[in-house]
């Protein structure tokens, strides 16, 4: 069973929860009628919440557990604290190949913990149920459920309240899954929405699956002392990501500590006083066992759609969320979803983008399309590995003709000299042309180095463009006009060079 706490008992999770769900909130009186009621708080509820209200239309934000979802509570803020200090004790340690004095040493898990809360506590005010009250939405802190396509209810702790509206917006994200691993519902077992909780760090950690959370907090545990293994069907990590890249970041992991058993079955998974026991089959089909003292599921999200009486009003929904067409309409038109709870992908800036085309198509003409949105990726490891666009066993698979440019990060001057070399970046172009139509990214900044081939790939800017441009000397980003620069001199073609020697000559 996953742990039923949350937040850790201390003041800084007590102010977190005091802005994003006090305990003494008064939700208001209903409008007659609103524009657009939103159910859910996270990111795709919020900005459509304030987005809506900022032009002028009357809105209501229900919200039945913390404003602020998933990233602020439970997803990017908090892994990303974990990942900075993760990266600061790894740092701290002795490197013989920088001339670093000292030893390897276990820092203060605990102070490294409070930062992240402190840090959260502090982010949570743009969140926050008053801060969203002043900006002109009625905020109802309680379970919401639609009675008809034309009218939900709040329940909250001063009773029921009934909300009218013209348009809904369902925002109700989704939640941590648990796999079908026989004991595991009888288990202790943490997820992304409890370990962040931990105070003492645990020696032996156990993470089932090698995504990118299970990836990015396997290292972070790894780096921050405790002894990490992490399992996986399959047998590579991030699935989703380029092969080369995949395979260079988990040699970065094992590097740091990290223990890998990927193509295994689990078979059995229980808990007692001496922690949490796994037995699995590897991949040669030996029975093996492992204990931990902690066990993080990371396996996949499931979309939050119970007791919002969808069935009733005709909004068909399935494991991997709520069908919306390419304006983000449910199959009931009068409501919209957006953000976790639809099939996309799992992303807080997609959720955001995904406000945009809600505020426009649910308050005024329709014309705003989720499935033209460039949505890029980044998986916060180190090194970071960060996707926009095609890649390709997409371009493959579509048939779509491309040129592969390669340049690996040893090239780079400012890799080199930081002693983070190992990476490189990729870009498709369209066969014969210089426009991009994706980009791999693996370095330190891969989630900052993507930025200006998403910028390419979402206007169907040219490659070229980069090698007219001025860049800082040294940073990494030089790696992209080095890929320009790459690219233009396969435009200098045995007929070219024969006419510039022949100008060469003339004008000798």
């Amino acid at each position: 069973m996953s742990r039923p706490e949350m937040l850790a008992e201390d003041r800084y999770d007590q102010a977190l929860t005091a802005v994003v769900a006090p305990a003494d909130w008064t939700n208001p009186e209903p409008d007659d009628r609103y524009h657009v009621v939103v159910i859910g708080a996270g990111t795709a509820g919020l900005v459509t919440a304030i987005a809506s209200a900022g032009l002028g239309a009357r809105v209501a934000l229900i919200e039945r557990r913390l404003m602020g979802g998933d990233c602020l509570n439970f997803g990017c803020v908090p892994s990303k604290g974990v990942i900075a200090a993760a990266r600061r004790w790894h740092a701290g340690r002795a490197d013989t190949g920088f001339g670093a004095p000292g030893a390897d040493r276990v820092g203060d898990f605990g102070v490294a913990m409070e930062r992240m809360r402190r840090i959260r506590a502090a982010i949570s005010q743009d969140d926050a149920a008053e801060r969203f009250r002043d900006a002109g939405v009625d905020v109802y802190l309680g379970e919401g459920r639609f009675l008809s396509d034309r009218a939900v209810s709040v329940t909250g702790v001063a009773g029921d309240r009934e909300l009218r509206f013209r348009r809904a917006v369902i925002a109700t994200g989704a939640r941590p899954q648990a796999p079908p691993i026989p004991g595991l519902d009888r288990s202790d077992y943490l997820t992304n929405e409890t370990v962040f909780s931990l105070t003492d760090r645990p020696e032996r950690m156990a993470v089932i699956g090698a995504g990118p959370i299970g990836c990015e907090l396997s290292q972070s545990f790894a780096r921050l002392g405790s002894r990490v293994t992490t399992f996986d069907m399959l047998p590579g990590i991030l699935p989703r990501e380029d092969p080369d890249a995949a395979a260079l970041v988990e040699r970065s992991l094992r590097r740091d500590g990290v223990e890998f058993a990927l193509g295994v079955r689990i078979e059995e998974v229980s808990s007692s006083a001496a922690g949490v026991r796994l037995v699995y089959k590897d991949s040669d089909g030996e029975r093996r066992e492992t204990m931990s003292d902690e066990l993080l599921v990371a396996v996949g999200r499931a979309p939050n759609v119970e007791k919002l009486g969808l069935e009733e009003i005709g909004v068909r929904y399935n494991a991997v969320g709520i069908t919306v067409d390419a304006k983000l309409r449910t199959t009931n038109p009068r409501i919209y979803a957006a953000g976790d709870v639809t099939p996309a992908p799992k992303f807080t800036h997609l959720a955001d983008a995904h406000a945009g085309v809600v505020v426009q198509n649910a308050l005024f003409f329709p014309s705003a399309r989720a499935d033209r949105l460039v949505v890029p990726r980044c998986t916060y490891t180190s090194p970071e590995v960060a996707h926009v666009g095609l890649d390709r066993q997409e371009a493959e698979q579509g048939g779509i003709d491309v040129d592969v440019i390669d340049v690996q990060l040893e090239e780079n001057h400012r890799a080199l000299l930081d002693g983070e070399e190992d990476g490189f970046l990729r870009v498709l172009l369209q066969r014969g042309s210089d426009r991009v139509l994706g980009a791999t990214v693996v370095a330190t900044g891969a989630g900052d180095l993507i930025a200006p081939l998403t910028l390419a790939v979402t206007h169907r800017m040219g490659l070229s463009k980069f090698t007219s441009t001025i860049l800082p000397y040294p940073t990494q980003a030089e790696v992209i006009k080095r890929a320009a620069n790459q690219w233009r001199r396969t435009r200098l073609s045995p007929a070219v060079k024969r006419v510039f020697a022949r100008w060469f000559r003339l004008t000798g």
